[in-house]
């Protein structure tokens, strides 16, 4: 089973909206198995991942809420079904903000109670694309229930934190544009 709604189809849809370089420094926030961090490298992409419990040697550990690189020294970050579980979706957003370079791109598809791409606008990026794909994580998530995979424990919290709220899956792209401050 792929680790986030979609699999590599899905991160494939997420990079046609952007333009690759060869030798961007790239970024995957929750790399796990490092499978979109290997995807990245056949880009062309000078690409790591990072995960709290990484199980590759393409995945360093790490904690994408207070990341290891410096400030304005990546190109593209993704994230894929991670920020929502960190419980602070606005500090890994910020975080991004912080290593990205201008001109940088985040991109994200995951849990969104809602306030996903306002998020990203209040830290200053400048959204060039969302959609809608709760379908596709009702897909994933049935087929995780199905397997019993060890995400459904993970939700099953998050829907006793969110009660009465409803959580849909959302993908956005945005571009680090100009200084915070402005």
């Amino acid at each position: 089973m792929n680790r986030h709604p979609g699999g590599e189809e899905q991160t494939l849809h997420l990079l046609e909206h952007i333009e690759l370089r060869r030798g961007m420094k790239a970024l995957d926030l929750g790399a796990g198995e490092g499978e979109t961090v290997r995807l990245l490298k056949s880009f062309g992409l000078n690409a790591c991942g990072v995960d709290l419990f990484p199980r590759s040697s393409d995945v360093q550990e790490g904690d994408f809420l207070n990341l290891k690189y410096a400030s304005e020294s990546i190109d593209l970050c993704i994230s894929q079904c991670a920020f929502f579980v960190s419980r602070d979706q606005a500090k890994a957003i910020s975080e991004c903000w912080r290593v990205l370079k201008k001109g940088g791109y985040l991109l994200l598809s995951d849990l969104d109670p809602g306030n996903l791409a306002e998020i990203m606008e209040r830290t200053g990026f400048t959204i060039l694309q969302k959609e809608d794909q709760t379908a596709l994580w009702r897909e994933y998530y049935l087929e995780a229930l199905w397997r019993d995979s060890f995400c459904c424990e993970d939700y099953k919290l998050l829907q006793k934190e969110y009660k009465g709220k409803k959580i849909g899956y959302t993908m956005v792209i945005g571009r680090k544009e100009d200084d915070i401050s402005n």
